[in-house]
């Protein structure tokens, strides 16, 4: 982690400019769409895009990250917003509690960042994580396709936009779709030399707003409006009892959507700079600029990918890119948002709806079907579960399924290691020492080996060599390559042990060390009457070869 005084320096002052110029210019379409597309207005995107950006890049840790509202952000936000607002039965008490639900979500990054617990974040399995971010995408998509035919969204989400649809295209506007498709199609076509002169995005902007200012009447389609060139009002926390769960469950789900969101982009970062970035740290600048952001009015945001990329492709060396950035959208928001009432809003649906096109994880649901059918199906059940279902739903499910698939796979790698060797095996696993005194026993010893970890997946494996131990006389128990034993594997051996002492079978255990043996002895383990101990395979089985001996004389 770099230190204040290297994240911040005026060494590389020109590159810091040039990065936090270029930066802010691809983030004012933006702030201005997601601003739009979650109902909060465009101001919001903006004091989101400001504020966020300001503080997390003095509190966090990474030099060049871009901090502001991104997509998966704005389709928690929209969310929030609707539902708040239909339950509060008011658009002013749904709004305040909304930028309550943004205060919370830093408040929960900052517990996370506090607690130590950045590092877990990003160990969610790859395919829920894709799931989401891709499900997410659609239900931007979605929701942008009212506002780009011009027609209001119908709100029930994305179903209900779904089941509007047939009468959202019957009552769709000409002149405003007309001017979503060139927007759109602009994103898409403009020259790789353009873009990095005039990001497509300000270039759609411009020239859709231009042609709707030449062409069309001033009233015949749907504009931003006049934005207040003032500094926000301060929003203080608001909530009813009735709706305190919901806003803590939003809270939370945004502030980790926030910090999943974050860190991965942090990762990209990295890789692109060869600096380090502190997960905790970033997430309490992430968790301050969102607190503050909430504060102001403003949406919640997190790492932005294409504008981290940007500002490291251009040169930025320290946080002054950030902070440039920064300032001078808060010199649009105070002197120059007069400039943005004319951009139609279908036109910012357009730039939204690429960005949900863009979010899709189109490499890896290309590449997943040839590498796993579970992960594959996984994913795609995290993905619909987020459209239609509910996001910490996809979330928690997705987990659940990942976290049952890998111990299943651990678990048949782990029965592999839990086997019986008789007088027949010895010979191919064990030492010309042991073999010997495995022949002395004349096939009355039986070697019950375990090796590796063992958790409790491998308990059904344990119970599966039972049958083979009916005729030993005598059971070694080899722990000595096993450095952790789970609770369920010590009941696993516990009953391995009362079955074998019940027929009448001696039971040596050898080799039980360091964790193992801790949890043995907890367990009371070697307290059973006849259980005898050995620190080593060899001296167990020349006791088992002693006893076998005395088991044949008699």
């Amino acid at each position: 982690m770099l230190s204040m005084s290297n994240r911040f320096t005026f060494k590389h002052f020109g590159a810091d400019l040039a990065g936090g110029i270029t930066t802010a210019i691809i983030s004012l379409p933006l702030a201005l769409a997601f601003g739009v597309a979650s109902g909060a207005g465009p101001q919001a995107g903006l004091y989101g895009a400001v504020i966020v950006g300001f503080f997390a890049a003095i509190f966090g840790s990474s030099t060049r990250l871009i901090s502001e509202p991104t997509g998966p952000m704005t389709v928690i936000m929209t969310s929030v917003i609707m539902t708040l607002i239909a339950d509060s039965g008011s658009r002013e008490q749904g709004l305040a509690m909304a930028f309550t639900v943004v205060m919370l979500a830093g408040v929960f990054q900052i517990l996370i960042g506090t607690l130590k617990l950045g590092k877990f974040i990003t160990l969610m399995p790859y395919g829920v994580i894709s799931g989401f971010m891709s499900g997410i995408g659609v239900l931007l998509i979605i929701m942008q396709i009212p506002p780009f035919m011009g027609v209001e969204n119908p709100g029930g989400g994305a179903i209900g936009v779904l089941r509007a649809l047939p009468g959202i295209v019957a009552a769709s506007k000409p002149a405003e779709l007309g001017l979503g498709i060139l927007a759109f199609a602009l994103l898409w076509v403009v020259p790789l030399s353009w873009r990095k002169k005039c990001p497509p995005q300000l270039l759609a902007l411009l020239v859709a707003t231009g042609i709707s200012m030449w062409l069309l009447e001033p009233d015949s389609v749907n504009r931003i409006g006049l934005i207040e060139t003032q500094l926000p009002e301060l929003q203080f926390p608001t909530f009813t009892t009735a709706l305190l769960s919901r806003i803590l469950l939003d809270g939370l789900v945004l502030g980790i959507l926030g910090s999943i969101d974050t860190l991965l982009t942090a990762m990209i970062a990295d890789s692109l700079t060869r600096e380090y970035h502190d997960s905790d740290r970033e997430l309490v600048g992430q968790g301050i600029g969102n607190i503050v952001s909430g504060i102001c009015g403003g949406l919640p945001g997190a790492g932005a990918t294409m504008g981290t990329v940007v500002n490291i492709q251009i040169g930025a060396k320290s946080i002054l890119a950030g902070l440039i950035r920064a300032l001078l959208l808060l010199a649009i928001v105070l002197g120059a948002a007069p400039l943005t009432s004319p951009i139609p809003m279908a036109v910012l649906a357009a730039i939204a709806l690429k960005v949900g096109i863009d979010i899709l994880d189109w490499s890896f649901m290309q590449r997943v079907p040839k590498l796993s059918r579970s992960s594959t199906i996984m994913m795609y059940a995290v993905l619909l579960l987020t459209v239609f279902v509910d996001l910490i739903v996809a979330v928690g499910v997705g987990v659940f399924i990942a976290n049952l698939l890998t111990i299943k796979r651990l678990s048949d790698l782990q029965s592999e290691d839990v086997r019986t060797i008789g007088l027949n095996e010895a010979g191919e696993t064990l030492p010309p020492e042991e073999q010997s005194l495995m022949e002395q026993s004349q096939g009355k010893v039986l070697l019950f080996q375990l090796n590796g970890p063992m958790i409790f997946g491998v308990a059904k494996a344990i119970a599966r060599e039972h049958a083979a131990m009916q005729h030993a006389k005598v059971l070694v128990l080899d722990l000595h390559n096993v450095p952790l034993l789970g609770v369920t594997v010590c009941l696993s051996l516990e009953n391995v042990v009362l079955d074998a002492q019940a027929n009448g079978v001696n039971v040596l255990v050898a080799g039980a060390k360091g964790r193992t043996r801790e949890r043995l002895e907890k367990f009371g383990f070697f307290e059973r009457e006849g259980l005898e101990d050995f620190p080593e395979r060899r001296s167990a089985l020349e006791r088992a070869a002693e006893l076998s001996t005395m088991e044949t004389r008699s």
